[in-house]
């Protein structure tokens, strides 16, 4: 029972040493997982002088976190947001990978000296660029919705090819197969990995919406569930787990679920507490002892992707979209490095391969390095290149929980700044005949809104509609958030993709 104890003591202090550790990290413009990594290496060696050696359970725990992560992302990314760049997406994470390791490899074997294998492997593992990075910073950006998208859809499908190549070339299979094979292989698990994910996703929208659960907690539980169900399946099916985890996440996250911000909020809070454990593991993995001989490696191959390599793979992929230089210069810049390349870093530190043992110190002083100069400098980017949208108008936030014995929903509604529901009379929403408006909020009062009720910014309100008039009640409220009283005759109809239009004043 006292070990028990201190084992709950440890973790306990750590997570709030993590905690306090990111709020510090997000005043000052970094990715809390640089935070993480700090506490770990505290922790280790050079800290408190706890030992840990173990790659194969670090990359273990490694995946499953990363799995938890992108099921997250694939919650939050909201499909008409993402829908006009996924091809733009596909591009870098397929052309754009291939690109980046070519140069990096040619850089480390010319520059460094190392094989063409070891050189080739270094690039794709630091190819990637990582989700929990890109979402933690860019998320608090007022970036256009293009380049916000591309990135983030990018960090969620990257991260299955460049698994892929590092697996080959760490394996026997970099010499007993041929360039067709090896193909093939990535061709299969990333169709299969995307199939899989679309049917357990579908699969588990139609079973949460036709469900009676005795409790609201475990909408949420279940919600994360079926992701992680289909990186199981996939990883079962020899398919690209990572694919179907984000894929599946992504078909779910864009479904109207029950209780949907509560489960938005858990899935937050498990990839929290994914990313603290992974990075203080991957933190204790590090050695600062070690540190000093990766040093020249990590600058030399930090410098090559950073100039090199990455404007090049973002060149190669934006041509046929025609994108103007400054969305192309930003993308070059942002492409965040994180948790990924550490972790994939772990799969040749347990191969027999040649030049392996400093690979994943080089990655980890890589990540540590070129984070903290590219993090905090995106803000200032962003304004010198013009490629903010401050004034982008956002959708209303609907909280949808079910009444199944009655056969009704109730949706909670936050208004935020910019939405045309400010200044709307109530009796204008005109809202379908199965829905009315029940609850005021309104700086922390509530009141029953009459027909002398007009609508401001942050006011939160529930209406009540039956099941049947629930996808029309919500159409109808993201319409005239979007466009105001008038949503019908501006065309907007409140689906899933903005009419897109000239800006108003009313």
């Amino acid at each position: 029972m006292d070990l028990l104890n201190v084992y709950l003591l440890g973790g306990a202090a750590v997570l709030l040493a993590a905690v306090i550790a990111v709020r510090i990290a997000s005043r000052v413009g970094i990715p809390g997982l640089l935070a993480f990594l700090l506490v770990g290496l505290a922790l280790g060696e050079a800290g408190l002088g706890i030992r840990f050696d173990d790659a194969e359970a670090t990359q273990i725990a490694g995946f499953a976190a990363l799995a938890i992560i992108l099921a997250e992302g694939g919650l939050t990314t909201r499909w008409h947001d993402i829908r006009p760049v996924v091809w733009l997406s596909a591009m870098l994470s397929t052309v754009g990978v291939l690109a980046s390791v070519t140069v990096i490899a040619v850089c480390a074997h010319y520059a460094l000296g190392f094989d063409w294998r070891l050189g080739i492997l270094i690039g794709a593992v630091v190819s990637s660029t990582d989700a929990a990075a890109v979402f933690s910073v860019l998320r608090r950006l007022p970036l256009r919705r293009r380049l916000s998208a591309t990135l983030e859809a990018e960090s969620g499908f990257n991260d299955p090819p460049t698994v892929i190549l590092v697996t080959v070339v760490a394996s026997d299979a970099w010499e007993s197969s041929s360039v067709w094979e090896v193909g093939g292989l990535v061709a299969y698990e990333l169709v299969a990995g995307a199939l899989i994910g679309l049917i357990v996703g579908f699969a588990g929208q139609w079973l949460l919406n036709r469900i009676a659960l005795p409790a609201s907690g475990l909408y949420p539980v279940s919600a994360i569930a079926i992701p992680l169900l289909a990186f199981g399946a996939a990883g079962l099916l020899h398919a690209s787990g990572f694919l179907a985890v984000y894929v599946g996440g992504l078909v779910l996250g864009n479904a109207s679920l029950p209780h949907r911000n509560a489960t938005l909020g858990f899935a937050e809070g498990l990839a929290w507490v994914a990313q603290i454990g992974l990075f203080v593991l991957l933190g204790l993995l590090a050695s600062p002892d070690r540190l000093d001989d990766a040093l020249v490696p990590a600058l030399v191959v930090g410098l090559a992707l950073l100039l090199l390599g990455r404007p090049l793979s973002v060149l190669l992929s934006a041509w046929p979209f025609r994108l103007p230089w400054r969305e192309q210069a930003f993308l070059s810049w942002a492409g965040l490095r994180g948790a990924v390349p550490i972790v994939l870093a772990t799969i040749p530190a347990v191969a027999p391969l040649a030049g392996r043992a400093g690979l994943f110190d080089v990655v980890f002083l890589l990540v540590l390095i070129f984070t903290l100069v590219q993090a905090p400098t995106l803000p200032f980017l962003a304004r010198r290149l013009g490629v903010t949208a401050p004034d982008e108008a956002r959708d209303v936030v609907v909280e949808a929980a079910p009444l199944d014995e009655l056969r009704a929903d109730l949706l909670a509604v936050a208004i935020p700044p910019r939405s045309h529901l400010a200044g709307v009379w109530v009796t204008d929403l005109r809202l379908p005949d199965g829905a009315v408006v029940t609850l005021l909020v309104r700086n922390g009062r509530s009141s029953v809104p009459d027909e002398h009720t007009r609508f401001r910014v942050g006011d939160q309100f529930l209406v009540v509609t039956t099941t049947a008039d629930r996808r029309a009640t919500e159409r109808r409220l993201r319409a005239v958030s979007r466009a105001g009283a008038l949503a019908r005759w501006w065309g907007e109809t409140g689906g899933e993709v903005p009419v897109r239009r000239t800006e108003r004043h009313d």
